[in-house]
């Protein structure tokens, strides 16, 4: 489906981006356009790359003319510009607006008037039962890409969207800060040893990204299967891979706007999903607000599904978490280093 197209990434200097290109710049994609405002990431991309295939678009989605002119000759994008700290957005909510809402509005019409043929807009599970700025905002993106959506021929263009919850190691991911105290020698400062999160890694949410794109239609949302861990596990894997049990460990209370634990799926969109063995498909409401009085199959019902969070999904053990962060480069160098010193 690549050959020869034109893929856009907004906000590609990041992990995801980066996690893309790796996967398809040397493929018979005819050319993907990295789109963000970070002149510096940008350049130091093209010094990496070094690619005919690699375009550099300077821009912001809160600028539709930069949008616009960036999205001309497009076929397909993955957008992932978004602001994504939680406690910034806490202090900044008018930002988290303007870049995830505004912004992917801005981006989706874009699209639409340049014949794009299919936009997948990257979400996270903050946006499910969301209590804090940036999941609000994220929401409301999924929101926008879903009534957007309703209004495009689909023979012309489709619009879906993915939910995920931590990406292991990314930019931002507590996983290299906790490694970087661990290294020197200060005391790890964790929020709630109780806290779970989801946890995957780039490749899955790459993996995600195209399933997506291959398989979605107008609206339609999807997630990944995913196991959880307790902040404590991962601490604990962190530490027995890096062997440095009995580091000192600092309990700082959780941050602004922060939950226990994270949902991926809300109840109601759970009674609604399609069940697709590693995936769940959550096809948007159809229905126009024209409502009518009756149900066609009889009584509706307030859905008594359970949700799907990171307190109920498969929980990681130490030995499990510590074989997933092995998956990750980062960590298996910085374990291969660590191990040298030891055996010096």
């Amino acid at each position: 489906m690549f050959k020869d197209k034109v893929l856009l990434i907004t906000g590609g200097t990041g992990s995801f981006g980066n996690a893309v290109l790796k996967r398809f710049l040397d493929t018979s994609i005819g050319e993907i356009r990295i789109f963000s405002r970070d002149e510096k990431k940008q350049d130091d991309m093209r010094k990496k790359y070094n690619h005919p295939k690699l375009k550099f678009y300077i821009g912001d989605v809160r600028d539709y003319s930069s949008v616009l002119n960036a999205t001309r000759g497009v076929d397909f994008i993955f957008h992932a510009a978004a602001l994504k700290q939680v406690p910034s957005c806490e202090f900044h909510p008018m930002e988290a607006v303007k870049t995830n809402i505004i912004g992917t509005e801005n981006l989706l019409e874009a699209a639409i008037q340049n014949g794009v043929r299919r936009v997948v807009c990257l979400s996270t599970d903050k946006a499910a039962y969301p209590i804090n700025a940036m999941g609000i905002s994220k929401a409301m993106m999924e929101k926008v890409m879903v009534a957007k959506s309703r209004n495009v021929d689909d023979a012309k263009t489709v619009i879906c969207g993915t939910r995920y919850g931590n990406v292991m190691a990314s930019r931002g991911s507590v996983i290299p800060l906790f490694v970087d105290q661990i290294r020197a020698g200060a005391a790890l400062t964790i929020t709630d040893p109780a806290m779970t999160r989801f946890m995957m890694t780039l490749e899955d949410a790459v993996d995600l990204v195209l399933y997506a794109f291959e398989h979605g239609s107008n609206g339609d949302i999807f997630v990944q299967k995913a196991p959880a861990a307790t902040v404590d596990t991962l601490v604990q894997a962190l530490l027995g891979l890096l062997d440095k049990a009995g580091h000192q460990v600092d309990i700082i209370g959780t941050r602004h706007g922060e939950k226990l634990y994270e949902t991926l799926l809300s109840r109601e969109e759970m009674a609604a999903a399609e069940d697709r063995g590693d995936y769940f498909r959550v096809p948007p409401d159809l229905r126009d607000l024209n409502y009518g009085k009756f149900v066609e199959h009889g009584e509706q019902k307030i859905s008594t599904a359970e949700d799907y969070n990171s307190h109920n999904t498969h929980r990681l053990d130490v030995k499990g978490m510590q074989a997933l962060l092995m998956k990750l480069e980062f960590i298996k160098s910085i374990v291969r280093g660590e191990n040298a010193v030891a055996e010096s």
